[in-house]
């Protein structure tokens, strides 16, 4: 039956154990968002393999359901008290109202995937008003690597799944980006000008971990700001790039508005950055340091629901810590380096951000090979401190 897949569907497992937590004797059904190629799927197929599962990629599943939404309750057995599945619920959002009444009528479960949650309320989706939990999926994280996690591959492929299994995450990685960064906008009709997107994804792609300036890369791609910001809210509505907001609570400083942008993973990020031979490797390096940095925080402070806000801080005198995360476990300043030596300079601005916010904890993460501490910075490799990075969260208190 096309409709439905196997309740038994073939998964190719990859090995790696995700933080990723639902059980199977839950009573609350389920939204799974995460950007495309995370896993979703392959986790749900493996550790849901009993469940009923609708492919809404599937052309014939999505035309009969989308024609019809009432069919899905016909599709699963009267008797039936187990999961059910609906993937990329975000292309057939009226489907729903279906699920709200099966919820409520059959006490069905559900799990629903989708990219985005942002996209299904900008629809006026009420997001089954509650009766469903939201979880979310992320890139691999260095813990769920375990021994196999490895630094400059990190920097170099990312954490995607499959980039980091093919024997070809080149080829992996610049596929991704021209079949679903290019394709899937552009089937999703979230904008027509396809030629003008790429162009945009490009120029932001050298606005990672900088400032970010509309009107600059407006002109740069030669159309107006509005459409820029059209553009970004596209790859936010994807989850496919973020922007971060600087830290102003009770600033003592004069501190910039700009907000900073990143792509929300490091081997997607290089794969859409041009390189030539007037790229230096600092300019991309320092990128993707912050970008890993910032996918792995963000991936724990969600499995582990530390309720973290991320942020960065500048003052207008230059003055800069690239993430300040902030919550109930306490106010944490994070500095990330690519040289292998630290120089008191670089201690800057995390003693000047200290100084503001004396209940802070601070970190410097570099590319050495010690760890020490100075002046209550406690510096770290980078290598070692990812795999540590939860425990640093969870033991945030100075």
């Amino acid at each position: 039956m096309n409709m439905i897949s196997a309740q038994n569907p073939q998964t190719t497992p990859l090995g790696f154990t995700r933080l990723l937590k639902i059980s199977h004797q839950e009573k609350q059904s389920y939204f799974l968002f995460g950007p495309r190629g995370v896993g979703k799927t392959s986790w749900l197929k493996e550790h849901f393999s009993d469940a009923i599962y609708f492919d809404l990629l599937h052309d014939k599943t999505y035309t009969s359901l989308l024609a019809s939404p009432s069919r899905l309750g016909d599709l699963i057995p009267s008797d039936y008290t187990g999961w059910v599945i609906i993937d990329e619920i975000q292309k057939a959002p009226a489907l729903l109202d279906e699920v709200h009444r099966l919820i409520e009528s059959r006490k069905l479960r559900f799990i629903l995937t989708g990219s985005s949650a942002r996209k299904l309320r900008r629809q006026g989706v009420n997001l089954l008003a509650g009766r469903a939990l939201i979880k979310n999926m992320y890139p691999m994280t260095a813990i769920e690597q375990g021994e196999r996690f490895s630094l400059p591959q990190s920097l170099r492929y990312g954490h995607l799944p499959m980039a980091l299994n093919s024997e070809h995450p080149d080829e992996y990685l610049s596929s991704y980006v021209a079949t679903y960064l290019r394709e899937e906008v552009l089937q999703e009709g979230l904008t027509r000008n396809i030629v003008l997107f790429t162009k945009f994804l490009e120029t932001a792609s050298f606005s990672q971990g900088e400032l970010l300036n509309t009107t600059q890369i407006a002109q740069e791609i030669g159309t107006n700001r509005s459409a820029v910001e059209t553009f970004f809210g596209i790859l936010e509505d994807l989850l496919i790039a973020s922007r971060l907001p600087v830290f102003t609570q009770r600033a003592k400083r004069d501190m910039v508005k700009n907000v900073k942008f990143y792509y929300f993973d490091v081997g997607v990020y290089r794969s859409i950055r041009p390189q030539g031979p007037l790229d230096t490797p600092e300019e991309i390096d320092g990128a993707a340091l912050e970008t890993l940095f910032l996918q792995e925080a963000r991936a724990l402070n969600d499995y582990f629901s530390y309720g973290y806000e991320f942020y960065f801080w500048r003052t207008r005198s230059q003055l800069e810590v690239d993430f300040v995360l902030y919550g109930k476990h306490g106010l944490l300043a994070f500095e990330i380096k690519r040289k292998a030596q630290i120089k008191t300079d670089d201690y800057k601005g995390l003693k000047a951000f200290m100084e503001d916010y004396p209940v802070c904890k601070a970190y410097l993460f570099y590319g050495g090979t010690e760890s020490f501490t100075y002046q209550d910075i406690q510096v770290m490799p980078l290598s070692e401190a990812l795999p540590k990075l939860s425990e640093l969260l969870k033991n945030s208190k100075k």
